[in-house]
């Protein structure tokens, strides 16, 4: 790629991108649900007791709040192998539509990249209640952490960015009372 890039970020990459860019905007991508149904055992869980990250499922009606980085175009290349990398569970690469939170429905960056873990990838755990899934996240360790970490600081990148998702801060909510729970005994 000679030219610069955009990537949208809807999970980890909002709170820690982990690669230079030269500008970022909020906005969303129409057609996608952001929701936990993707399995990690390379970072937020292990092979036999995986933890839970957020993916992208098609949904017509829903629209998935993020942030879109602008790369140079001399680093695209060697960002993309980034995340090829930190992205290799399960996730591939998507082109969409980004509308930034200032423009009007009219004006979208064509062609930005998204990582999506689709069902048909060996780690995809799918849906499950909010309660399976909350019991999920707050057992799950891996080398990046522990798996509420990523919930938490998902939720709290949001907020951020002035974005509410129910699906996860419901879970957020979820695994904050499990974690009351065992520390009052």
């Amino acid at each position: 790629m000679s030219n610069a890039a955009w990537i949208f970020g809807y999970g980890s990459l909002i709170w820690n991108p982990g690669f230079s860019f030269t500008d970022r905007r909020i906005g969303y991508i129409r057609g996608w649900a952001r929701r936990f149904y993707q399995g990690s055992t390379d970072h937020r869980g292990v092979p036999g007791s995986p933890g839970r990250v957020v993916t992208l499922v098609a949904d017509e009606t829903s629209t998935c709040w993020g942030a879109a980085y602008q790369v140079a175009s001399s680093s695209v290349d060697s960002v993309l192998s980034y995340l090829d990398y930190r992205e290799k569970g399960g996730f591939r690469r998507h082109r969409v539509d980004f509308y930034a939170d200032t423009s009007d429905d009219q004006h979208a960056l064509q062609g930005v990249c998204v990582y999506v873990a689709e069902s048909e990838n060996p780690n995809y755990l799918g849906p499950a209640s909010l309660s399976e899934i909350a019991q999920q996240i707050f057992r799950a360790k891996g080398p990046s952490g522990p798996n509420t970490e990523y919930l938490i600081e998902l939720a709290e990148g949001l907020r951020a960015i002035g974005v509410s998702d129910e699906h996860v801060f419901s879970l957020e909510q979820q695994v904050r009372l499990l974690e009351t729970s065992v520390r009052s005994g």
